[in-house]
């Protein structure tokens, strides 16, 4: 029991560095960065409060597993801001060696269990992990509005590149989310 504890451990120490990974996206009140730490728990609670806008069967329980674990892998890889210039292939290898080190810190059933949960969130071809990526990039967009732009602004985006990069994927697993939140994009940008 204690070698599965102390692997249990491990990995739970390890993941307390995913709080020192900085991310694009401010504060809503736009008074710093937010780090990959506190953006995954504020998305896990995105699922648990939005949930009934999720598509029928979808199990909300299993899309916070993955919104739990899915930045793990910044530890190593560090983040990609979904606006930024990034080498797509190298960006998974990168993430693919990171998940192999830190998931299997673990016991290897819970090892091969929640990377097994990582895949399908990369993958995004289940409902559940469909559902999880659309809240992934719904929470940015929120936090820029409140922080008057935030990354848009960093990152000289138009409401074309964020419609093409962030609402697609929010439309295809939350469309109500998406239809929420469009006219707010739009109406910032028209105030610009």
């Amino acid at each position: 029991m204690s070698a599965r504890l102390n692997a249990q451990m491990a990995f739970l120490n390890e993941a307390d560095k995913l709080k020192s990974v900085i991310r694009a996206t401010t504060l809503c009140d736009g008074s710093r960065h937010e780090n990959s730490g506190e953006h995954s728990w504020h998305i896990a609670l995105y699922a648990l409060i939005l949930g009934e806008h999720a598509p029928v069967g979808v199990d909300i329980n299993r899309v916070i597993k993955m919104l739990l674990l899915h930045d793990l892998v910044e530890i190593d890889a560090g983040d990609a801001p979904i606006f930024g210039d990034h080498d797509i292939a190298l960006m998974e290898a990168d993430e693919a060696k990171a998940a192999d080190r830190i998931y299997g810190l673990l016991p290897t059933d819970q090892s091969r269990d929640l990377r097994a949960l990582w895949e399908e969130f990369e993958a995004a071809a289940t409902p559940d992990a469909i559902f999880a990526k659309s809240l992934d990039r719904f929470q940015p967009p929120n936090q820029n509005l409140m922080s008057n732009g935030g990354s848009w602004s960093d990152y000289k985006v138009s409401f074309g590149t964020i419609e093409a990069r962030v609402g697609s994927k929010i439309a295809r697993g939350a469309p109500t989310l998406w239809d929420w939140l469009k006219p707010k994009i739009e109406d910032w940008f028209a105030r610009r």
